[in-house]
């Protein structure tokens, strides 16, 4: 390597064409073809090419990408069921098939390459411009996570039904997000974490110290989708390997960083020739970094306000016990009525919906309409276009309701106690210094 003088944040060494040895030159093939490919396919690239009002999340989804998955399923893995690419599920049939393909071409195309190039002796130029993609790549993910989690929007605060249901029923996802959406100090400073690792990628000379902080990000991350059954166990783990490319041009500086032992300057070559070109590179991709996190930004502060815990709650708000149940005005136990009136609790939570929690713990869903005025309430059901429900309600205190109207023929009569949320111990639970025994 020959130093060349360059102002603080460019990194300080170019390259004199030293040879590469034969199994960097294969793994750095390997690397560019698979974890290229997979960037395209993925959200990775879709986070990096952000535009409002634009959904993109990756060329997997599009043609040729996505018939080619299809045509792999039918005819190599006989599988008949559609697959399926939408939902919040990245590790269905359809991303594993994806993956699955592209590692064999990555595979056969780097034999390809390896046999039609033997005679380079290294990839300095293409490893410095694929390793940008990588960190910017890399970071905007970061953002991107670490934005759901600094405005609680991967993990709300737990729902009125989240509450009311034993933990017992509770799947191994719902678990983690309710135990971390009732710490949200803990879920913000996980997304700063996160946030700090992308922002330090985005400046070359502190993109190792970023990549560290990312692994340990990431490293957590994955080990809960792997052991919370969370459908992102596959981009989790390529995140992973893409901090680990970024790192391993420098294993061997960390081997002797973390083990006591002197350690020689970073050798990363710059991107251009002059220190005026490379200042420039760096504003770019910091602007782009703080175009990306303002995007993310925006997103979940609207997501916030529109489906997370800043928005409106219901006129009615709060879980109400039902103290006595009238069905065609005879009143008996709710659990000798018929199935769907055996109302143990009615749950209002959001302005438009409404949950009836039975005596088996179950819970009936609506859709709800709720006129305050007219202290009127309509519910509809799923997606009929038909089936409606009327009701009256009279509030004669705070924490009194009685319901009236009718559904599927039974006329109803609900009188409602509200519970106080001063019971729920998860709901009243704070940091103490000096804890007592219990």
């Amino acid at each position: 390597m020959r130093p060349r003088s360059k102002p603080d944040g460019v990194e300080t060494c170019i390259p004199r064409g030293e040879s590469w040895s034969a199994g960097a030159r294969i793994a750095f093939r390997f690397g560019f073809l698979y974890l290229g490919l997979y960037s395209l396919a993925t959200q990775i690239v879709g986070s990096l090419l952000l535009i409002p009002g634009v959904s993109f999340r990756g060329l997997g989804w599009l043609w040729p990408m996505r018939e080619i998955t299809m045509w792999i399923g039918r005819h190599i893995f006989h599988i008949t069921s559609p697959l399926i690419y939408s939902g919040n599920s990245r590790d269905t049939d359809f991303y594993w098939i994806q993956m699955m393909w592209i590692l064999g071409v990555a595979v056969l195309a780097t034999v390809a390459w390896s046999a039609i190039d033997r005679s380079r002796q290294h990839y300095v130029s293409l490893h410095k411009w694929f390793r940008v993609f990588i960190r910017l790549g890399l970071a905007s993910q970061m953002f991107e996570y670490g934005m759901t989690k600094i405005i609680p929007t991967q993990f709300p605060a737990p729902s009125l039904i989240t509450l009311m249901t034993r933990i017992g029923n509770l799947p191994l996802q719902g678990l983690l997000w309710t135990s971390v959406g009732a710490a949200p100090s803990y879920e913000m400073f996980t997304g700063i974490a996160e946030l700090l690792g992308g922002m330090l990628l985005l400046v070359p000379r502190t993109t190792t110290l970023g990549a560290l902080i990312c692994l340990a990000d990431l490293t957590q991350v994955f080990v809960l989708n792997m052991t919370y059954d969370i459908g992102v166990k596959q981009i989790s783990f390529h995140l992973i390997l893409l901090t680990l490319f970024l790192l391993a041009p420098d294993l061997r500086r960390l081997a002797a960083f973390f083990s006591g032992r002197r350690t020689t300057p970073s050798a990363h070559p710059t991107l251009f020739h002059t220190a005026k070109a490379n200042r420039i590179a760096v504003v770019a991709q910091i602007v782009l970094g703080v175009y990306l996190l303002a995007v993310q930004t925006d997103v979940n502060w609207v997501y916030w306000h529109l489906d997370g815990g800043g928005r409106s709650k219901s006129a009615l708000y709060g879980v109400w016990d039902v103290e006595q149940l009238a069905i065609n005005g005879e009143v008996r136990p709710a659990a000798l009525n018929d199935y769907d009136r055996r109302w143990r609790r009615v749950l209002f939570d959001t302005p438009e919906d409404i949950a009836f929690q039975r005596t088996d713990d179950s819970f009936a869903r609506y859709g709800a309409s709720i006129d305050p005025n007219a202290k009127a309430i309509v519910f509809t059901k799923g997606n009929s276009q038909t089936w409606k429900s009327r009701f009256t309600f009279e509030r004669r205190a705070e924490d009194r309701l009685e319901l009236d109207g009718e559904m599927d023929g039974y006329r109803i009569h609900a009188r409602l106690k509200r519970v106080e949320f001063d019971t729920f111990r998860l709901l009243n639970s704070s940091f103490r210094w000096m804890r007592p025994a219990e």
